[in-house]
C-alpha cells in the first residue's frame, strides 16, 4: 500500500533522514519510534506530500488511495463548531445530503410531469447518500466523540472555547470520521485518559485500513501494532523489529548485551596488542641501552620490528569498519534526585474535602492521607478534577468544603502541565538560578542532565519546545530539593527513554509523590497505590489492576 525508498532529508546542515526505506502492507499496523527531535514527524508530512524530500520517492498502491493525517499542531477556523468539524470531514456526504435536500425541496412544488425525473434523480442521491454511510452518520459522530471522551461537549460548542487537549481530541475524532486506507497518528495519545485511550486501542485493533503510529505509550503501543520502526538520530536511518513494544525492547536489550559482549572482546584484544606493543618495544629498548655488540643489537632491531608489525595490526583493527565503539545510552536525560529532608509520616492529610464550580460538582467527601515515601498515581477520566485537587493540595485554589493539612517539615514542589512556572522571558540557566545558589558552570553541568547543552542554556523559555519546557520544569524540581512533589502529566512530551529515566529517578527518590499520570507502563511500575476518581468520589486502590475491578478492590 506504501513504499517509502531512499529518502533523504537534510535542513541546512542538519541531517535528519538519510536513505530511509520501508514497505506498509495493507491493513498493517506500525510504530515509529524514535527520541523527540530526531525526524518522525519530518517522516510523516513527507509521507503525506506536505514536506519534499531531498532524495528518494514515496508511492502509494493504489495512487489514488486515501491518507488521514493527525498533526501535532491542528487549526480550526473561526466560528467553527464541533458538530460541524466533524459533519464537514465527511464533505462527499454533506453534498450528498445538500442534493437530497434540494431535490425534495424542488419535488414538493413540481408538477405531475416534472415528478417523475425528480424521483428517478432522488433514487439516485438517495443511492449515493446510503453509499457514503449517510444514514449510520450521526450514530458514529456520537460513538467517536463519546469514545475520546467529547461526548459532554455539545456539538453546537463552538470550537475556540475547548481545551487543547479538547481540541486535539477533536482533531482526532474528525480523522477517524473519514476512514481513510492509510492512518498517519503522531502522537495520539497525548490528551487521553486511560477510558479514551483504551477505547482508540479497540477502535484500531478493528480498523480495517494501514495504521502508522508515532506514540511514547509503550501500552498503547503493545496494543496497536505488530511491526516497530525504530529511526535512530545518529545515523538517521530506520530499522525494522517485528513485534509490539514489548518484543521491541526485548530485541534491543539483546543487541546491548551483544555489543557490550563484542566490545569487552575488542577492548581485551586491544589491551594484548598494546601490552605485547610495549613489552616488545621495552625489550629493544633495554638491549639497544645495555650494549653495542652487533649480535644483540641486531636482536634488538628485530624485536623493534616485531613491535612495529603488532602497532600496525592494532591500527588497522582500530581503523576497521567492525570496531565496536562503546555502547552508549543514547537519546535521554538523566535524572537523579538528591537525597531530601525528611518529612513527617503524614505528609498529605484531606478531610470530608469537596469542590465545585457553579452547578459542575467535581468531588465530594474525600477523606485519604499520603503517607511519607508513597508514590501515588491519581487517575480518572478528563475534566473529572484531578488537576484541581493537585491545585487544592498545593493551596493554589480553596475547597468548596473540608480541610487539607501538610505534615510536619513538608518542602512542596508542584510540577503543572501547562508549566505556569516558567518565566517566557528567562532563560534555562536563570531558571536554575532560581531554585539553587551554583555557579554557571555548575548549573550548566546540571542542565547538561536535561540535554541543555551548549547555547542552549540561554535560548529564550518562550522560544523552547513542549518537550524542552517539560525537561527543564523537571530540572527545576530536582534543583529545589523538595520532599513532595505534586505532578500533573509530567511525561505527555517525554519520549520513551526519558520516560523510564523518570521512572527509575522516581523509584529512587525518597521523599513522596502524587502524580496524574496515563501512561500504564508508567503508572503500573512507579506506583505503590492508585486514587480513582469515580463520579465525584475519590478511592484509593493498590494497582491499577485493582481500579478496573471496581470498588470492591479499595476503600474510598
Amino acid at each position: 500500500m506504501l513504499n517509502v525508498s531512499g529518502i533523504s532529508k537534510s535542513f541546512g546542515s542538519n541531517i535528519v533522514l538519510h536513505n530511509v526505506s520501508f514497505v506498509v502492507s495493507p491493513g498493517q499496523r506500525i510504530g515509529l519510534l524514535g527520541p523527540n527531535g530526531c525526524g518522525k514527524t519530518t517522516l510523516l508530512r513527507i509521507v503525506t506530500g506536505e514536506e519534499a524530500p531531498d532524495a528518494g520517492s514515496v508511492q502509494l498502491s493504489p495512487p489514488n488511495a486515501t491518507v488521514g493525517y493527525l498533526a501535532q499542531a491542528l487549526e480550526y477556523g473561526p466560528g467553527d463548531t464541533v458538530g460541524w468539524v466533524m459533519r464537514e470531514a465527511r464533505g462527499g456526504l454533506l453534498s450528498a445530503q445538500a442534493e437530497l435536500r434540494w431535490l425534495e425541496e424542488r419535488m414538493a412544488h413540481a408538477s405531475q410531469e416534472e415528478l417523475e425525473p425528480l424521483l428517478t434523480a432522488y433514487g439516485r442521491a438517495q443511492a449515493e447518500f446510503e453509499r457514503l454511510g449517510g444514514y449510520d452518520l450521526s450514530h458514529r459522530i456520537d460513538q467517536i466523540l463519546g469514545g475520546l471522551g467529547l461526548d459532554q461537549v455539545g456539538q453546537d460548542t463552538p470550537v475556540e472555547i475547548l481545551s487543547g487537549g479538547q481540541k486535539t481530541r477533536l482533531g482526532l475524532a474528525r480523522l477517524l470520521l473519514t476512514d481513510p486506507q492509510l492512518l498517519l497518528l503522531d502522537e495520539p495519545t497525548n490528551h487521553l485518559d486511560i477510558q479514551a485511550l483504551e477505547w482508540l486501542e479497540g477502535f484500531l485493533q478493528r480498523y480495517k485500513g494501514a495504521v502508522i503510529i508515532v506514540s511514547h505509550d509503550r501500552a498503547f503501543l503493545d496494543q496497536t501494532v505488530s511491526l516497530i520502526l525504530e529511526l535512530d538520530p545518529a545515523t538517521h536511518t530506520v530499522t525494522e523489529y517485528p513485534g509490539d513494544y514489548k518484543v521491541y525492547a526485548a530485541a534491543k536489550e539483546r543487541e546491548l548485551d551483544e555489543q557490550w559482549r563484542v566490545y569487552k572482546d575488542q577492548q581485551e584484544r586491544i589491551d594484548r596488542y598494546q601490552r605485547a606493543i610495549r613489552g616488545l618495544s621495552d625489550k629493544a629498548q633495554r638491549i639497544e641501552d645495555t650494549t653495542v655488540h652487533y649480535h644483540w643489537r641486531k636482536q634488538a632491531m628485530k624485536i623493534a620490528r616485531r613491535a612495529v608489525t603488532q602497532r600496525g595490526r592494532l591500527e588497522r583493527m582500530l581503523d576497521s569498519e567492525d570496531r565496536v565503539d562503546k555502547p552508549q545510552p543514547t537519546w535521554q536525560i538523566k535524572l537523579a534526585f538528591d537525597q531530601v529532608p525528611a518529612s513527617g509520616k503524614d505528609v498529605v492529610m484531606l478531610q470530608d474535602v469537596a469542590m465545585a464550580y457553579g452547578d459542575l460538582a467535581l468531588f465530594d467527601g474525600v477523606s485519604l492521607s499520603l503517607r511519607q515515601g508513597e508514590r501515588v498515581v491519581l487517575v480518572g477520566p478528563n475534566g473529572s478534577g484531578k488537576t484541581t485537587l493537585l491545585r487544592i493540595i498545593a493551596g493554589e485554589i480553596a475547597p468548596l468544603a473540608g480541610t487539607v493539612k501538610l505534615g510536619a517539615n513538608v518542602k512542596l514542589g508542584a510540577y503543572s502541565q501547562e508549566q505556569e512556572g516558567l518565566d517566557d522571558a528567562s532563560t534555562p540557566l536563570q531558571e536554575v538560578w532560581r531554585c539553587a545558589a551554583c555557579s554557571e558552570t555548575e548549573a550548566r553541568s546540571f542542565l547538561h542532565y536535561f540535554l541543555f547543552g551548549g547555547d542552549d542554556v540561554f535560548k529564550r523559555v518562550g522560544d523552547l519546545s513542549y518537550g524542552e519546557r517539560a525537561r527543564l520544569a523537571l530540572a527545576k524540581l530536582v534543583a529545589s530539593g523538595c520532599n513532595l512533589l505534586l505532578l500533573d502529566e509530567p511525561i505527555n512530551h517525554l519520549d520513551i527513554p526519558s520516560r523510564e529515566s523518570l521512572e527509575r529517578a522516581l523509584t529512587e527518590y525518597t521523599g513522596t509523590v502524587l502524580a496524574v499520570v496515563h501512561d500504564r507502563y508508567f503508572i503500573r511500575r512507579f506506583a505503590t497505590r492508585v486514587w480513582a476518581m469515580e463520579g465525584g468520589v475519590i478511592r484509593s486502590y493498590p494497582t491499577l489492576d485493582d481500579v478496573r475491578r471496581g470498588p470492591g478492590s479499595g476503600h474510598a
